[in-house]
């Protein structure tokens, strides 16, 4: 059953642990624990160049594999009739989610197999669940003594693992998601029954593993979650972050999110996500990132997901472009099977993406918004752009191939000087200027064996004027 760490003399060493790395953060150049000094920090530019990113949900709820990674929340507490029926009808009444910890076997988890996955999907960065809401850790964590990996379940650190297959066989940057809260630890909800007057948990559990994991694997994401039920003051995320920027090992490269706190979401921190799924089809002022599911219903792997609840290569593609096009990075959910064989149709749209982005990935990586997002005169067509000494190059991404043998687009201002091509294909293309703007490009028609990829095209416009 899960540990309760850090009691009694237990409790007085981590508050002393604590209260020792809160004092790391003090620095004369460094940042100070408050939020106009931490969202002065300049987010790293290796993430806006990145584009995209793979997130990975695997823990002990990977073992029902039913409903969601919800399952002990919705099971216990919100008693929900699918679950408390999928319960009993396969489980003795006894049964415990504590019980499904020593089934989570990973017999089949190859960490260099999972690196060499995500290598090949043109992600740049991952982001593994080291912990979420459950309370399980996938590290060997000092202060979830009975409930982690290496001592139930699998018998490993997969964190390590994972951490150093991504960084021998890829050039991704490694990340960790990491839950704040849980749902039944009883000193959260003794500190939450306090009205969060109390800190205990936070103090025992949720900072000591943050400063453990960050030590110990040195992640360039620090994805934080579950904090939304108390405020920033509560969590103390504004000392930790002082640190996490100011001495931590990771402190020149590390980027993190907004969830810090019922105050914080959408407001404070290095990149905003503001909610799951989120992609606003319009250009935000700051940096977001839209965290998303291949599987529409769930982060976690679900045993009964039908082929239709999977986002298919195309709506994959396009949620990814209207996101690039708006400024925001996509990071992709994967949710493993128990055994930890990823399941072939998330292989299938890792790779799917990869080839794609093999032949586009010159409108996509390091590119950003242009001054439009979307065409107005044909419909499913969005926009980057790159400006280099030579002038400005605008992609119009292409969701539809055009039934006409012109393709008309209302907004590039084009120039004397521009010249039109489709990515991966080696000749140009012929156009007419628009008036009062624009152009019609002559779109002939191109064998299927000539054409340079299956799914959403993109026209490279070179000497834009605006």
């Amino acid at each position: 059953m899960l540990s309760l760490t850090c009691v009694g003399k237990r409790l007085a060493f981590c508050l002393l642990f604590s209260a020792c790395f809160v004092f790391l953060f003090q620095d004369a150049n460094g940042y100070e624990p408050n939020w106009k000094s931490l969202d002065s920090r300049p987010l790293p530019g290796w993430y806006d160049d990145a584009k995209l990113g793979i997130f990975v949900h695997w823990g002990v709820f990977s073992v029902p594999s039913f409903s969601s990674e919800w399952f002990w929340y919705n099971w216990k507490d919100k008693k929900a009739p699918p679950i408390v029926e999928f319960m009993k009808k396969n489980y003795r009444p006894d049964f415990t989610y504590a019980d499904f910890g020593k089934e989570f076997t990973a017999e089949f988890f190859d960490s260099n197999k999972w690196a060499d996955m995500f290598g090949k999907s043109g992600a740049k960065y991952v982001v593994f669940v080291s912990k979420h809401h459950e309370g399980y850790t996938n590290w060997p964590s000092k202060y979830s003594f009975s409930w982690n990996s290496m001592a139930l379940g699998p018998k490993k650190d997969i964190v390590g693992e994972l951490m150093n297959a991504t960084r021998s066989r890829t050039d991704l940057r490694f990340g960790l998601y990491h839950s704040m809260y849980e749902w039944f630890h009883p000193l959260y909800l003794k500190d939450k029954a306090s009205g969060y007057k109390t800190q205990d948990f936070v103090n025992a559990k949720t900072l000591p593993e943050l400063y453990e994991i960050v030590e110990t694997y040195k992640p360039e994401v620090v994805w934080s979650d579950g904090d939304w039920e108390a405020p920033d003051v509560y969590w103390k995320s504004k000392e930790f972050l002082a640190w996490l920027y100011t001495n931590s090992p990771v402190k020149d490269t590390v980027v993190v999110n907004d969830r810090w706190g019922s105050n914080a979401n959408c407001t404070h921190g290095g990149f905003y996500t503001c909610g799951d799924r989120f992609n606003p089809g319009v250009i935000q002022k700051h940096k977001w990132e839209n965290a998303m599911t291949i599987d529409k219903r769930s982060w976690g792997y679900r045993r009964d997901a039908p082929l239709s609840d999977y986002l298919s290569i195309e709506e994959l593609l396009q949620t990814f472009i209207i996101t690039i096009s708006c400024g925001g990075n996509m990071l992709m959910n994967v949710g493993p099977p128990k055994h930890g064989q990823i399941a072939p149709i998330y292989e299938e749209r890792l790779t799917q993406m990869g080839s794609w982005l093999e032949v586009n990935g010159e409108g996509v990586y390091a590119s950003r918004p242009w001054t439009y997002q979307n065409e107005t005169v044909t419909k499913g067509v969005w926009y980057t752009k790159k400006t280099e000494t030579s002038g400005t190059s605008v992609y119009a991404f292409v969701f539809y191939w055009p039934d006409t043998e012109i393709l008309s687009l209302d907004l590039p201002q084009v120039s004397s000087a521009t010249k039109v091509s489709l990515l991966g294909y080696p000749a140009l293309f012929n156009f007419h200027t628009r008036s009062p703007r624009g152009l019609d490009i002559s779109v002939p028609p191109i064998a299927v064996s000539k054409m340079p990829c299956q799914w959403v095209w993109v026209f490279k416009i070179t000497a834009v004027e605006n």
